[in-house]
């Protein structure tokens, strides 16, 4: 609701979607902490001249969004770049530089996890959202592809959990009891949004499922119906009535 602060955890693989969820923290008045993997899958933000930071510096300086992030992973591998060439993993930190972010770095997987909660702090969270699929985000102790977009709470984790793994950051925040958006595998959460995907042509904005479902009301179609209903009956029961009367009153003779 609005006021309320959230822990968002972004990389570089979908910029569009950060895109919409910080604006959508903007209209909505809810303030979020980010923190980003800079690291991006094929379509993503991987063009060194143009990571995901420096879109949200420009959409924060255009006004289009009100927070940015407050520290920035290298991600990849171990989210520390590990599939990266030492050229990618050191331009991943100069570009955290240049934006005076705080690089976090650890020993491994587990160090970076925990250095993530750290600057994320105990503050009254309402809800966490992860947009993308870093593994600082989500770990290793569950099947990723057992996790469905959308909302997702403590159950639904602790039924695909298994031992051995990783708890990334969003596992141990729902283990808080605070509520998971998960938005990954957009194509899924489009069907069960009843959306559709990649329209063409695009929609107008403002408009289509996401905005408004057309539905109508039983309860009036039903009265109306009833309504109908009972005035054709009247008009029925009415009309064999008065044929009735004048079939009684008729003279059959009267017409030879």
């Amino acid at each position: 609701t609005s006021g309320d602060t959230i822990a968002v955890m972004l990389t570089g693989s979908m910029p569009g979607a950060n895109m919409a969820m910080l604006i959508a923290c903007d209209v909505l008045d809810i303030y979020p902490i980010v923190i980003t993997s800079l690291g991006a899958s094929q379509w993503g933000a991987n063009d060194p001249d143009m990571t995901w930071v420096d879109m949200e510096k420009i959409l924060f300086d255009k006004g289009l969004i009100s927070t940015r992030s407050i520290a920035a992973s290298i991600g990849g591998r171990n989210d520390q770049g590990r599939l990266l060439s030492p050229k990618g993993r050191e331009l991943i930190r100069s570009n955290i530089a240049e934006h005076g972010l705080p690089l976090i770095t650890g020993e491994g997987l587990k160090d970076n996890i925990q250095k993530r909660m750290d600057h994320f702090g105990y503050r009254n969270y309402k809800a966490v959202v992860n947009v993308g699929g870093g593994v600082a985000s989500l770990g290793t102790s569950f099947n990723l592809r057992l996790l469905s977009p959308g909302v997702i709470y403590r159950k639904d984790i602790e039924a695909i959990s298994r031992s051995g793994g990783v708890e990334g950051a969003v596992v141990k925040f729902v283990k808080r009891n605070i509520p998971l958006i998960h938005v990954l595998n957009i194509q899924n959460l489009t069907e069960e949004l009843g959306m559709a995907f990649a329209p063409i042509p695009l929609p107008d904005i403002g408009k289509g499922s996401l905005y408004a479902i057309e539905k109508y009301n039983l309860t009036v179609t039903m009265l109306s119906f009833l309504l109908v209903s009972g005035i054709v009956f009247g008009v029925g029961w009415r009309s064999h009535q008065q044929i009735k009367q004048r079939m009684i009153g008729h003279e059959p003779d009267s017409v030879i």
